[in-house]
């Protein structure tokens, strides 16, 4: 019996592992290139901008989220495209760059690396 829940706890935990480490980066498409390389933390996971991309190669489960999008587009500018396996709708888009079109005067805050 103990050999059996171990087998069972040891076959949980890899596929736990194996899920975790199968996660897709998450990847935000610019409206406008970034002048140097950015990073800056948003849905939970870092991200990496150069030129028009930036990307979360370590995703958690908030970083594919209409707030991730919304923070990305605060600090970087407005968001063309938003996802991962599947990306975002136009309207889900819209909401995402409401912060930052409302922000365009002020110009976006990078964090520079």
């Amino acid at each position: 019996m103990k050999l059996q829940l171990l087998a069972a706890c040891v076959a949980a935990s890899t596929l736990a592992a194996g899920a975790a480490l199968a996660a897709e980066p998450v990847t935000a498409k610019l409206q406008a290139p970034v002048a140097e390389k950015t990073k800056f933390i948003a849905g939970g996971a870092m991200f990496v901008c150069e030129a028009d991309t930036c990307v979360a190669s370590a995703p958690m489960s908030q970083t594919f989220s209409t707030g991730a999008c919304k923070a990305i587009a605060s600090k970087v500018g407005p968001v063309v495209s938003f996802g991962a396996r599947k990306s975002f709708e136009a309207d889900r888009l819209a909401d995402c760059n409401a912060t930052a079109i409302a922000k365009a005067g002020a110009g976006p805050q990078l964090a520079k690396q």
